[in-house]
């Protein structure tokens, strides 16, 4: 019988079960997505096809989103990673609601975290240079709706950046 790992999603409320060639597939995926069926046969243990119907059912689980370029930001002139949290003036569902619409249409800021502790929200902004990132703190990120604090910090260089931490596909 094959050995069983339960991956706990939404709060402990949904399950999905993946065997070994599961998250060696997923594994193989994270590493090169555009590997072709038979690499992730290889790396998973199975056949082509096996793997082929297993990806799927992997997509069809919406475990696999979708897959996408790792684009260099650096090279293309955005050097500067930007951590900014963010405190609103009031907690209210409204307040939320409104900040949150606004982010989602601001053109530097790549991700977005509702927190829990002292601040509301974090941002990570990309941005050319520290004087890049004050054109973008004054005309995008002072301008989202019921902002009462912003602070700033700039990573000084990146040491871990993954989609998934890697003890998934340990077990």
């Amino acid at each position: 019988m094959a050995h069983i790992f339960v991956i706990q999603l939404a709060l402990g409320r949904n399950y999905m079960q993946m065997d070994r060639a599961d998250r060696k597939l997923l594994g193989a995926l994270v590493a090169n997505g555009r590997a072709t069926q038979m690499e992730l046969g290889e790396a998973a243990g199975l056949s082509p096809s096996a793997a082929a119907r297993r990806q799927k059912a992997l997509e069809d689980d919406g475990i696999l989103r979708g897959y996408r370029a790792d684009v260099s930001l650096r090279k293309l002139g955005l050097g500067a990673t930007v951590m900014v949290t963010i405190t609103l003036d009031s907690q209210s569902e409204e307040a939320m609601a409104a900040f949150e619409a606004a982010v989602v249409k601001s053109p530097s800021t790549v991700r977005c975290h509702l927190m829990s502790g002292r601040n509301d929200y974090l941002l990570v902004v990309r941005a050319a240079s520290i004087e890049d990132y004050e054109i973008i703190h004054r005309q995008e990120i002072a301008r989202l709706p019921r902002v009462a604090r912003i602070e700033t910090a700039f990573a000084l260089r990146e040491v871990v950046n993954r989609t998934v931490p890697p003890r998934l596909f340990d077990r």
